[in-house]
């Protein structure tokens, strides 16, 4: 008989790596400063560019009250302009990557994202009624808004119905029948549409952007975003717990059904809301998990936090290469995805799909 070959050993993760799980305090500051040096490049970057030092000397000015001696334009800029483009990017890519860390430690899958319910159809849907009817784009956002949470709405009804399966299986699977409905019905309204004039922004807005997004947008769909953040940031703690079986997580003492319905209520809210502001804009859900992930480990309570840092982070960077790397503006979605597939395929290849275990 030959002897058997032990067992090998699993690599040593990379040095930088090993270093940020051991200072816990050093991963927060570079994904803070990390985070600022995005904005601060957001505010500078693009056909009219505004210096650091003059963003400081606006906001210090209009904190206080006083005029900043800047030429108006500078404010204009800084304030009518840009302002809400990087506050919509930092409260959607941080409603995008805690929904998506969310579902990949609910589901038990690091391959769903935060439209795996049917929210992003269902949004998608409720825009392309809003436009194929000529509704102007407050209405537009409404029945998006308004979409994306009917569809989860059907999706959990249907799934209610199913008990003699695995609920989380069944939620799936439900989830992708219905967006894939849903899908069709923004196929069919395309095809039906004027090809001179709703056609084209119909496509525009599926593919995603901020550069319709005002002060009154971003003020009317911040509350939602925020709601639905507030009970995955005070659930956090029991997250983990879900990645037991129900059976073990109930033995400990966890309500799983009141729990998983409230972390989805939570997720869709926040889905929904980013979806009716800026449109569909794809991968950031399922990749920006995974890199907090490599950042500050498993443990949910430190991963959803370093997901709203790094997808607040990633949105404002991308849209800032949307407006700046041609001279018309990218679609969002396209930016992310030529970003986030060649990275995740990256992952996966480099650790064999170690790295994408929740």
């Amino acid at each position: 008989m030959t002897a058997m070959s032990p067992l090998a050993e699993p690599a040593p993760p990379p040095l930088w790596r090993a270093v940020l799980r051991t200072q816990p305090r050093l991963a927060w500051v570079l994904a803070l400063a990390l985070l600022l040096a995005v904005v601060v490049l957001a505010f500078a970057a693009g056909k009219y560019p505004v210096a650091p030092g003059d963003l400081w000397r606006s906001v210090a000015a209009r904190i206080m009250g006083v005029a900043s001696g800047l030429p108006p334009a500078v404010d204009t800029v800084v304030w009518n302009i840009r302002m809400p483009r990087v506050l919509a990017g930092l409260l959607v890519g941080a409603a995008l990557a805690a929904a998506g860390a969310v579902y990949q430690g609910m589901f038990r899958n690091p391959l769903v994202s935060p439209d795996i319910l049917g929210v992003s159809a269902g949004a998608g849907l409720g825009a392309v009624v809003g436009i194929f009817v000529g509704l102007p784009l407050w209405w537009v956002q409404v029945l998006a808004f308004a979409g994306g949470l009917i569809a989860v709405g059907a999706v959990l009804g249907v799934a209610a119905l199913v008990r003699r399966q695995d609920p989380v299986l069944v939620l799936v699977l439900t989830g992708v029948a219905v967006g894939s409905l849903l899908g069709g019905g923004i196929s069919l309204l395309k095809l039906l549409a004027d090809s001179n004039t709703q056609l084209p922004t119909i496509t525009f807005w599926l593919l995603g952007g901020l550069g319709a997004v005002s002060p009154r947008d971003l003020a009317a769909t911040a509350p939602a975003l925020l709601a639905g953040l507030l009970p995955m940031a005070l659930l956090r703690w029991r997250v983990n717990l879900l990645s037991l079986a129900d059976e073990e997580a109930k033995a400990l003492g966890v309500a799983v059904a009141r729990l998983r319905l409230v972390l989805v209520a939570g997720a869709t809210l926040s889905t929904a809301a980013a979806v009716s502001l800026t449109g569909i804009i794809g991968w950031v859900g399922l990749v920006v998990p995974h890199v907090a992930r490599l950042w500050v480990g498993p443990e949910f309570s430190r991963l959803l936090p370093a997901s709203l840092l790094l997808g607040g982070g990633f949105l404002v960077a991308t849209d800032t290469l949307a407006r700046t790397l041609a001279p018309i503006e990218l679609p969002l979605g396209i930016l992310t995805a030529f970003v986030g597939v060649p990275f995740f395929l990256f992952v996966l290849a480099r650790s064999g799909g170690r790295e994408c275990a929740v």
